[in-house]
């Protein structure tokens, strides 16, 4: 299921920082140079509690090794990547487009997270490497400027901690990229020179921090590229459609260990479930999509419940909002909610279904020409129905689901889709009217996820209601004729779920 990632440094991630930061942009060392030659008092890539390296040591550790080249091919994506490049550029015609990677982001000290790409620069490219920006020239002529592996006439194979092969695994060459991604490569410390120019040039900015700073902006101008790189990810074509299709699958297997481990949730609660998922995604993918939501009891009324610290408690429900994200980058984002016992409580039994009679009717909303906010409404005349007629609202159903009133809302709290790709909110800087207020059509991809909270101090529902927290989440395309729902693979009916729980569970 898996294909090798494009322009990956290795099967290792880069996880710690250099002493100190070096801009590759702006070149303020030699790169060349060895870095037992350099003049810091500490040489890039080290920290303050390295030992001196003498230079017999450098010089030796410098001689004596092959430059072993790795078995690339064309990666999958590098068609789909070279039209999403052209047509790009059609729409700016002689105009310079900047569009960076990202580098590594602190998480403490001089530890980093691990590295992801910006999804617009690997969704034009292909490329996974820290440092790289395409640049997309006026006559539409496309380079990659890369970072690859370093000389071993340097010391940084082993010596810096971020880029040394020794450290953090071996960087592919300029040839190697160029292959996989079926591209022109050239090094990234080439790329000032070629910025240096008067060409009227427009950057997707706030996501390299020395691209912002080398080159000079029109707020205006890079905004609208910005947008344009959103909405041109909208409509997906076959191969991102299997892509996601693949995600939701894996999805589905870390649903499933989850369950098959449930004597390990029940003693070590929340936590067991987050653990067990995210090994599912590294095993078969690149990572979670986003923080898994593991809410037991109460917690499942926090929408963004992420600590994933308490028990799992029987006769309580379990909110489980997981998605795997594939080693091509795409989501999965499900949600659904399971009773700790394997049986469903008689209240338990009717509030889900009344989420799941909203979720199909937001489902059967899906279709190309509806509204983005078809599946929203559908849900909503549900659940605002359902809650009336449970006695909860101060108003009529009708009355309650005007947009002057909305009080229905108190229960069920946020939207029921948006849309999914590379990022679980995907395309979320295209403009208003191609998207929350535009219509479906054939080759998006949205989630309808609708739910029903009631919160344990919540004084204005029965007791037995307060802190239940429902969502039922799929993963929708829409198609020609309808939707289809990659996500189905998993259970979702009051009886389906109780027998796959069962299954499982042994």
């Amino acid at each position: 299921m898996r294909e090798p990632y494009p322009g990956r440094p290795s099967a290792h991630t880069c996880r710690r920082r250099r002493g100190r930061t070096v801009d590759s942009v702006s070149e303020q060392t030699d790169p060349q140079a060895p870095l037992s030659e350099q003049p810091d008092a500490q040489a890039p890539g080290t920290q303050s509690h390295d030992p001196a390296v003498p230079e017999a040591y450098a010089a030796f550790m410098r001689t004596g090794w092959a430059d072993l080249p790795s078995d690339t091919g064309v990666h999958a994506v590098a068609p789909h990547a070279a039209r999403r490049r052209a047509h790009l550029a059609g729409l700016f015609p002689g105009e310079r487009l900047v569009v960076p990677a990202g580098t590594f982001k602190v998480r403490a000290n001089d530890t980093d997270y691990r590295f992801r790409p910006d999804t617009a620069h690997t969704w034009l490219t292909g490329n996974q490497t820290t440092d790289a920006v395409l640049v997309v020239e006026p006559d539409g002529s496309q380079v990659l400027y890369a970072r690859p592996r370093s000389s071993r006439e340097t010391d940084e194979f082993f010596r810096d901690r971020q880029y040394g092969a020794l450290w953090a695994g071996k960087r592919p060459s300029l040839e190697e990229i160029a292959t996989s991604l079926d591209m022109e490569v050239r090094h990234v410390d080439e790329l000032p020179r070629r910025l240096a120019d008067q060409t009227k040039t427009r950057v997707h900015r706030g996501v390299s921090a020395e691209v912002d700073r080398v080159i000079d902006g029109d707020e205006g101008a890079d905004a609208e590229l910005t947008r344009v790189l959103s909405e041109l990810r909208l409509l997906k074509d076959d191969w991102e459609v299997e892509q996601l299709q693949q995600a939701c699958d894996i999805t589905t297997l870390g649903f499933e260990d989850s369950v098959r481990e449930w004597d390990r949730v029940l003693e070590f609660g929340e936590r067991w479930i987050e653990g067990t998922f995210f090994r599912r995604a590294r095993a078969m993918g690149n990572d979670i999509g986003y923080d898994s939501i593991v809410g037991g009891g109460s917690h499942a009324t926090t929408l963004h419940w992420i600590e994933n610290t308490g028990p799992v408690t029987p006769g309580d429900l379990l909110l489980l909002d997981m998605g795997v994200e594939n080693t091509n980058l795409y989501t999965a984002d499900v949600t659904r909610t399971l009773p700790v016992t394997g049986t469903w409580s008689p209240v338990q039994r009717d509030l889900y279904s009344l989420v799941l009679a909203a979720q199909t009717a937001g489902i059967d909303a899906v279709r190309p020409g509806a509204p983005f906010s078809a599946p929203h409404e559908a849900a909503m005349q549900v659940l605002a129905h359902g809650l009336a007629d449970m006695g909860l609202l101060p108003v009529s159903a009708e009355e309650a689901l005007d947009p002057s009133s909305k009080v229905y809302a108190r229960w069920t709290l946020h939207g029921t889709s948006h849309m999914l790709g590379m990022d679980v909110h995907d395309c979320a800087q295209a403009a208003p009217e191609s998207y929350a207020k535009g219509d479906l059509a054939e080759g998006m991809v949205l989630t309808v996820e609708p739910g029903l909270y009631f919160q344990a101090d919540d004084l204005l529902v029965p007791e037995e209601l307060r802190g239940i927290g429902i969502r039922i989440e799929d993963d929708i395309l829409v198609t020609a004729d309808g939707s289809r729902n990659l996500s189905e693979a998993l259970p979702r009916t009051p009886e389906a779920v109780e027998e796959w729980m069962g299954r499982l569970r042994g």
